[in-house]
């Protein structure tokens, strides 16, 4: 149990710790990729701005030898004329994309105005003395002073008083939005492994310490189990959780078990009490017709067995309906069933009466039915003093079937003991012909896997209910 415990801590701070990875490393690549296009584009924004102070210079007028641009380490700048002669460079410019910008002969470079544009914008581009609005990006490397980078360069045109076109090439570094990332990078891969271990460690004692009250209800169970003792109890944690509702439960199994087994064993006593009697009576009769033949009681011996026989068919029964035995799903008539048991009881001390009879039929087993009947009847006629009475009604949804007499009624304090198997209450129905005390428990046991009851109404009426058939 210890084992399968850990392997539950095991698994659930493996599963936390899985789940926790794959939503961290998502997160990470999305922020890098978020930080990544950020920089990316504020590169390229600089860039841009680097680009058209150059190009505005260019559009009033500011001879290419003359341009003032900015240094080269933070932006690198190159102006090209339409067939991509180089106009100006960075003066630390060495190359662009590998191209060599500095052989630059700035006095051969054409004055403003004397490339043959006679100033018409025809190319859609921008009119002499403007920037064209529109800008282009491109990534990469340009050698400034000896040193090759990555740079976010941005492209404007634009054309000077004289209507001669140039475009302008300003870059922007990328090292720092590298870094940047590198150093977010660097920080997520050292801080993962160690998020990781934190979140596997508390899932690990949070589990551990939700499952400690489990260890303790299995504790207490071999407890139970190694004592046989069902008194006991399991602890019950103070959390109403679903270890708390576990642990009520098992406690409920537990009392609904220990009433079981004290039951059985209180049955078992009462059984071998009551069978005791009858066959040492039967034994005895039989030794002394063996000894003496003419003393032999035959009416006695067969009364004995019968007694016997009885007993012993009652005590099959509650076997069988405690092990769960389901009733037939037969439909039976009682007012038919009345009338049936009624015409078999002409032996009885008191004739029984047959009141109403509604015609209502029930779903069960006729034979059992019939034995909660005869087990009524037998009561009455047991403690009757001179009228035994049986009428059937139709009430709502339900069949009730009652049989009442005229002795003395139940006391309303037993009135729920007396259905207790061998049970038998004072001398006023207390039995007189040798009853066991197991009828009137047959008779409800019967009534409740029916889906019905049998209670006593009025003292001495008993009152069977039992859901009609659809």
């Amino acid at each position: 149990m210890r084992r399968a415990l850990g392997s539950v801590r095991a698994r659930a701070a493996a599963g936390a710790t899985v789940v926790v990875a794959v939503a961290l490393l998502a997160a990470g690549t999305a922020v890098l990729l978020v930080l990544q296009s950020t920089l990316r584009d504020q590169a390229g924004l600089q860039a841009e701005v680097a680009a058209r102070e150059v190009a505005t210079q260019i559009a009033t007028g500011t001879p290419y030898r003359k341009l003032d641009l900015p240094d080269g380490d933070e932006h690198p700048v190159v102006v090209l004329d339409d067939d991509g002669r180089v106009l100006a460079a960075g003066d630390d410019v060495r190359a662009v994309d590998g191209k060599d910008v500095r052989p630059v002969q700035r006095g051969s470079v054409p004055p403003p105005g004397d490339d043959g544009d006679d100033g018409d914008d025809e190319d859609g581009g921008p009119r002499p003395g403007e920037v064209d609005d529109d800008q282009h990006y491109q990534d990469g490397t340009a050698d400034v002073d000896g040193t090759v980078a990555d740079y976010r360069f941005a492209s404007v045109e634009a054309k000077d008083t004289g209507g001669a076109k140039a475009t302008v090439r300003a870059g922007s570094p990328l090292a720092p939005q590298r870094n940047a990332v590198g150093t977010v990078r660097t920080a997520m891969l050292i801080g993962l492994p160690l998020l990781l271990l934190v979140v596997a460690g508390v899932t690990w004692l949070v589990t551990r310490r939700a499952l400690r009250p489990v260890e303790g209800i299995r504790a207490e169970m071999a407890a139970i189990t190694a004592s046989t003792d069902l008194s006991r109890r399991v602890p019950v944690p103070a959390a109403r959780d679903e270890i708390g509702r576990l642990a009520r439960t098992t406690n409920e199994t537990l009392a609904a078990l220990e009433t079981s087994v004290e039951r059985q064993r209180r049955f078992v006593a009462d059984a071998s009490h009551e069978l005791r009697s009858p066959i040492a009576s039967l034994r005895t009769q039989l030794e002394v017709g063996v000894a003496h033949p003419e003393l032999l009681d035959v009416p006695g011996a067969v009364e004995d067995t019968e007694r016997l026989q009885r007993l012993a068919a009652d005590l099959l029964l509650l076997a069988r309906l405690d092990a769960g035995e389901r009733p037939a799903e037969a439909r039976v008539d009682l007012a038919a069933l009345v009338r049936e048991e009624g015409s078999q009881r002409v032996g009885d001390r008191i004739p029984v009466r047959v009141g109403d009879l509604a015609g209502v039929e029930v779903a069960g087993s006729r034979g059992q039915l019939g034995r909660v009947l005869g087990n009524l009847l037998d009561n009455a006629q047991r403690h009757a003093v001179s009228a035994v009475r049986v009428t059937v009604a139709r009430e709502g949804e339900w069949a009730v079937l009652r049989v009442d007499d005229d002795g003395p009624g139940v006391p309303e304090e037993e009135r729920e003991r007396i259905f207790e198997r061998f049970v038998r209450l004072d001398d006023a129905r207390a039995r007189d012909d040798g009853g066991a005390g197991l009828g009137l428990a047959i008779a409800r046991d019967v009534a409740v896997r029916h889906g019905g009851s049998l209670a006593v109404r009025e003292g001495s009426v008993f009152e069977l209910r039992l859901p009609l058939t659809g």
